[in-house]
């Protein structure tokens, strides 16, 4: 009994940065990332991808580096780039600039679909490392490091290995393929997507009601920029994790009997894991995710 799961979104200011950079090759594959990851969090396996971008006027040299970007993220994914839409809207974009949006589709047997209604307090929660800010938290990150600690993007701040504006142009990672593999080894009861939100408003959306989770604060490392964004930006700790992925892109909850396995099964498979805390019964007014 096929389910079909779909999901449509875009990559939001992180463009920006492709823009100041004139580096195009990556954000295709956060496109693309930012749909599949969607879509798994339902048990489904990602089909076909298709895009839509739009210009004032097209550079063709340009476009050819999304669209390779987005190739690589389907491969990634394992699913087909079966078309797109280009569209040029003279005057409605600035000269070099344009957006993109993409749709993702994908299936799922409906006896196994995850939404996470088997969550109990005592259940698991796995963190699934991120590769930095993802596509996510851009308006914010733009504001810190280029208006008030004024750097240039071929700046390399101390504590990142790389210039600022290659930091930041860092692809989301896809996790479809090492999921799905857990997936068919370990029982999930659910998962979510690290995206806008943060920790703080993601995970509680797959939560049944009078359950919180308990994140465990330096469970995991966190990349540098992080901490380069928070102490110059002067941020608090809830802000940053209602923001940004703080480090973990996806979230899996598992029975706790399941949890070990789970770690070292996805370190196998090459997938940076970490137990990262649990499931709670709710209390009073408290939030459905708190770090401690």
């Amino acid at each position: 009994d096929p389910v079909i799961i779909s999901s449509t979104d875009g990559v939001g200011t992180k463009l920006m940065l492709a823009f100041m950079t004139d580096r195009h090759d990556t954000v295709g594959i956060d496109l693309v990332a930012m749909s599949v990851n969607d879509i798994l969090v339902s048990g489904a396996e990602p089909l076909f991808f298709l895009d839509y971008f739009a210009t004032g006027r097209l550079d063709a040299a340009r476009a050819a580096d999304v669209i390779r970007g987005i190739a690589k993220g389907c491969k990634a994914a394992g699913c087909a780039l079966v078309g797109g839409e280009t569209a040029e809207m003279p005057g409605l974009y600035k000269d070099g600039e344009y957006d993109l949006a993409g749709f993702a589709v994908g299936v799922v047997d409906k006896k196994k679909i995850i939404d996470g209604r088997k969550i109990k307090a005592g259940d698991t929660l796995i963190g699934l490392e991120s590769s930095g800010l993802h596509s996510n938290g851009y308006s914010l990150a733009r504001k810190v490091i280029f208006e008030r600690m004024r750097l240039r993007h071929t700046d390399t701040p101390a504590g990142l290995k790389k210039t600022i504006g290659e930091t930041l142009l860092t692809p989301t990672r896809i996790y479809v393929k090492p999921v799905r593999q857990l997936m068919t080894e370990i029982n999930l009861l659910g998962m979510a997507h690290i995206t806008g939100g943060g920790l703080i408003e993601n995970i509680p959306r797959i939560l049944p009601k009078g359950l919180k989770a308990v994140i465990e604060k330096g469970s995991w490392p966190t990349p540098p920029i992080f901490k380069l964004i928070q102490d110059n930006g002067q941020i608090k700790d809830t802000e940053m994790s209602r923001t940004f992925n703080c480090g973990i892109g996806m979230v899996l909850v598992v029975r706790q009997a399941d949890a070990d396995a789970a770690v070292r099964r996805l370190h196998q498979l090459k997938e940076k894991a970490h137990i990262i805390g649990n499931i709670a019964k709710l209390k009073g007014n408290e939030h459905a995710c708190v770090v401690e």
